[in-house]
């Protein structure tokens, strides 16, 4: 159990910090009980950390590669010594079932770091071929010389989302704090407790001081205060496209630099060719994985004529097999939603579906769990005839919904797949891999997997259109956290 008494605080230039604006209540979404009070911080906490992190930078920047690989594996070793205290706490904040939380929430944070403590030295060179220049009124000419290497970013403020919020963070603080950066950690307000608790990680790891900072607050004030501060040099933030639109908004004024990785409406192409077994094992990883909130999840299947009811028929007994309820029974794959409102935004999508024309043929009614019928469940719900258009089929739901729209041919397939805002990962299931490959070329996506829904995380990860701006992942992560410097001189 966790205490739900613990007196949590900012973590800024290395201290312990009373937050300017108290604290607020941790709702666990299972139980609707309060998990903790987070550190409500003020605009000036925000600043005091940029400022802390900016004072950091230049001795911070100047460390050898060596030295920042260690620390961040120490990081990861002192992290997984608190493994049992973390799941606890991280799973009562999240609702994320027991499976996920061992296996994603938490250890997850520390391989990333052991993964961005490796390699960085082979990052920060690129060799470039001697060029041959013309005497000129510029200067002499000759052979030239040069390399690209690859500098800090600078301070860069880390914003992430809330469903799993250690796991993301370690993905921008593991590449960031190699590359030399500092850091300022912002995380979501809804489930900010695991995040406080990797300044003790950081802090017992021997990171110095004001290299990573930590603010937490329920309102957006602070965060605006990073995003616009002259302390700040970039802003790295996983979230909703809304937010990340503001945010490229405000950064633009001043030539921030940003990575952003936003919604996802993902489609899945399902080919009548394909093996079905797998398509549906595939889909139904919408419901099966941490109720949907993810923005990578397959949502949007397009389901080709032939093997259109086929497949519904699949999806409808894949449905049936999947217990929502207590996230701390293991034999629970659904858990709830992250909070009351969130519920009620997906019950809307749902009910638009059905005065659209959808056919809602699974789930769509709020289950009712355990006493008083607590917590914030959503059934796992498969609408089917439904057409382009429809505010489901175009909007992202972010949880436990999955649409069917059929198509005849692979023209329409790459038409309708593309018709929406987004393009982040689609999906294409065909045991003709040619033709796979071939939709696969024609989809505005950032990425997109054949017959399978499983990732590679050394493969650049971002999306097109309004579903982000850069790439991370593997080596790419180290570049997007670095500056591009070129360095020439005479042969």
């Amino acid at each position: 159990m966790t205490d739900a008494d613990t007196q949590h605080r900012l973590y800024i230039g290395g201290e312990w910090v009373e937050p300017g604006d108290g604290t607020y209540p941790i709702v666990n979404p299972a139980t609707e009980q309060i998990v903790g009070h987070a550190p409500n911080a003020s605009v000036n906490d925000a600043e005091a950390a940029a400022e802390a992190a900016a004072a950091a930078f230049p001795a911070w920047s100047r460390t050898s590669p060596d030295e920042r690989a260690a620390l961040l594996n120490r990081a990861a070793d002192v992290l997984d010594q608190k493994f049992e205290e973390l799941v606890p706490l991280v799973q009562g904040e999240t609702g994320a079932t027991l499976r996920v939380t061992k296996q994603m929430q938490v250890p997850m944070a520390a391989v990333r770091m052991r993964r961005y403590a490796h390699g960085i030295k082979e990052e920060l060179q690129i060799p470039i071929e001697p060029g041959v220049m013309p005497s000129t009124a510029l200067g002499p000419g000759g052979i030239m010389g040069a390399v690209g290497r690859r500098a800090p970013a600078g301070v860069v403020t880390c914003i992430t989302s809330y469903n799993f919020p250690m796991t993301n963070m370690a993905g921008k603080l593991g590449p960031a704090l190699a590359m030399g950066n500092t850091i300022v950690v912002k995380p979501a307000p809804q489930d900010p407790l695991g995040i406080v608790k990797l300044g003790e990680v950081f802090h017992e790891a021997g990171f110095p001081p004001g290299v990573v900072n930590i603010v937490v607050s329920e309102g957006p004030a602070p965060a605006e205060a990073l995003v616009s501060s002259p302390h700040v040099d970039m802003i790295s933030f996983t979230g909703s496209t809304g937010v990340g639109c503001r945010i490229a908004s405000v950064a633009g004024q001043h030539m921030k630099r940003v990575l952003l990785e936003l919604g996802g409406k993902g489609a899945c192409i399902v080919y009548d060719d394909a093996d079905l077994k797998a398509a549906v094992g595939g889909i139904s990883s919408v419901w099966a994985f941490h109720s949907g909130q993810i923005c990578t999840a397959p949502t949007r299947v397009l389901a080709q004529r032939g093997i259109y009811d086929e497949l519904v028929e699949g999806l409808k007994a894949a449905a049936g097999f999947l217990k929502v309820g207590d996230p701390l029974e293991r034999d629970t794959v659904l858990g709830p939603v992250i909070t009351e409102v969130h519920r009620d935004r997906i019950e809307g999508y749902i009910e638009s579906g059905r005065d659209e024309g959808g056919t809602v043929v699974v789930g769509g009614a709020r289950p009712s769990i355990g006493d008083g019928g607590k917590g914030f469940f959503v059934a796992p719900t498969l609408i089917v005839d439904c057409k382009q258009g429809m505010k489901v089929v175009q909007e992202e739901i972010f949880g436990p919904v999955i649409v069917v729209v059929p198509f005849d041919d692979e023209d329409e397939a790459v038409s309708l797949a593309n018709s929406t805002d987004f393009g982040l990962y689609d999906y294409v299931f065909s045991k003709d891999s040619a033709k796979a490959y071939n939709t696969a070329t024609q989809l505005r996506s950032g990425n997109v997997g054949i017959n399978t829904v499983q990732r590679n995380h050394e493969a650049p990860f971002g999306g097109f259109k309004k579903s982000g701006i850069g790439r991370d992942g593997g080596k790419f992560g180290f570049h997007a956290y670095a500056e591009l410097q070129s360095i020439v001189w005479p042969g």
